[in-house]
């Protein structure tokens, strides 16, 4: 069964065969992570995410800009919660040659359910349910429960990658003032 009709529904299906035992705690549970462990210098792959208003949302969409991409388990949870609030925060202070997307396999409903309840307005939350072409691709796709892991990346506007965090565990945060810096230097 191939979940979602897109032309681009395969995408991180080039990924499929790549696994990362054990890379992510997820409570007291082990979890395999599908696709690469990205580096910086690498050139960022492409996805297929689904925006709030259940448009498609690829790589290009944000084209000549610095991107950081935060990624999270689900908008439901506090960390989570607090990682995608602190984002929004910071946004008004990277200038507007930087944009931050979220991406969790959360639907788009939701997305949009939890951004307004929470006031987030600058931070743009995408999701991965469909067919997971983010996760595969960036190394994010937890296997066991078909959603995203902890990361952050960011990517310079020539679509390479400066910085990339993978966070061993789900309820660890990510380092803030390291992607912030670094998206401040991919901009300039």
């Amino acid at each position: 069964m191939v979940l979602g009709n897109s032309e681009n529904a395969g995408l991180g299906d080039k990924y499929m065969g790549t696994e990362r035992k054990e890379a992510f705690l997820f409570g007291t549970q082990h979890c395999t992570l599908v696709g690469p462990e990205l580096k910086a210098g690498d050139t960022a792959p492409d996805f297929e995410l689904v925006a709030n208003d259940l448009s498609k949302v690829t790589l290009a969409d944000s084209n000549g800009q610095t991107r950081i991409i935060s990624v999270v388990p689900s908008l439901d949870t506090g960390v989570c919660d607090a990682q995608t609030r602190r984002f929004n925060e910071e946004a008004s202070g990277l200038g507007a040659d930087v944009v931050i997307l979220t991406v969790s396999a959360d639907l788009p409903f939701a997305q949009k359910r939890w951004c307004g309840a929470a006031g987030v307005d600058r931070v743009q939350t995408l999701s991965d349910h469909l067919n997971m072409s983010f996760g595969d691709a960036y190394g994010t796709h937890i296997k066991e429960h078909r959603l995203e892991s902890r990361a952050v990346f960011v990517v310079d506007r020539q679509d390479k990658v400066t910085y990339v965090e993978y966070v061993p565990q789900a309820g660890q945060h990510p380092n803030y003032e390291a992607a912030l810096e670094a998206a401040k230097e991919a901009s300039k």
